[in-house]
């Protein structure tokens, strides 16, 4: 079987199953060349209690997107593992709670397209059917939306869906590759977040921008706010827009 894309709906039945049951059983987690989001990488250096620069340097490999000009991160190669996920056992995925929000699409690809009438994001799914895979064409009584939410996708793409209109604003801005300094910013903001942390903290990384003490007690506290305000942060660092922070 060639490897296809067949579009979907949400309202579709999901004729797919993954179990240990199936001959492919932790296939996919091989041979890998994953990109990782920074809500990704929030996710796991949790789940395996590590600080953020202990888990990048262990577990993930660091690129330039030859699209975006952005730094990029992946599971670092290991050849004697088949280039298998770190995570992955013979029993299933370590961390799946907190797996990547790649591994709980498949086998569904998603993109997105801004409304120009509404401003809002419209969902295209399709199912990507590859040859190694033997999970398709399983009979059941889920539709597309319903497999989704149990695979609880849904605070990933949402995060996620942030940094897509990030790199689409740096596009726009700034094409092309970020260099030296710009670079290793963006890769802390987002990927390196207890680094981040301690640039603020003691560094006074902020100190000029007269953030609300309740607002910066917050961002301290709590991973996925300090995130969101690195994004933000970016578009006001890099990219000379006005610096947005969420309450």
């Amino acid at each position: 079987m060639n490897d296809e894309m067949l579009p979907v709906g949400l309202d579709d039945p999901m004729q797919f199953n993954c179990s240990s049951d199936n001959p492919c059983f932790n296939q996919c987690c091989r041979d890998l060349n994953q990109a990782l989001t920074p809500y990704d990488i929030l996710r796991m250096k949790h789940a395996v209690s590590l600080l953020s620069g202990q888990f990048l340097q262990k577990y993930t490999s660091r690129h330039t997107g030859p699209g975006s000009g952005l730094p990029v991160l992946t599971f670092k190669a290991n050849p004697a593992t088949g280039h298998a996920c770190p995570f992955v056992t013979d029993s299933g995925c370590s961390i799946y709670n907190d797996r990547p929000g790649s591994c709980r699409m498949y086998p569904l690809a998603r993109a997105i397209v801004k409304d120009r009438g509404t401003g809002k994001n419209v969902e295209y799914f399709a199912l990507i059917e590859e040859a190694h895979c033997k999970g398709f064409g399983v009979q059941g009584d889920r539709t597309v939306a319903q497999w989704l939410k149990g695979q609880d996708v849904l605070d990933h793409n949402t995060e996620n869906d942030k940094l897509l209109e990030l790199i689409s604003l740096k596009n726009q801005i700034r094409p092309g590759k970020l260099e030296g300094a710009e670079e290793d910013i963006f890769y802390m903001a987002l990927y390196d977040l207890d680094n981040f942390r301690i640039q603020i903290q003691e560094k006074g990384l902020l100190a000029s921008l007269e953030l609300p003490k309740e607002y910066v007690a917050k961002i301290m506290s709590d991973d996925l706010s300090l995130l969101n305000f690195g994004i933000a942060w970016i578009k006001y660092q890099l990219f000379g827009k006005d610096l947005e922070i969420q309450g």
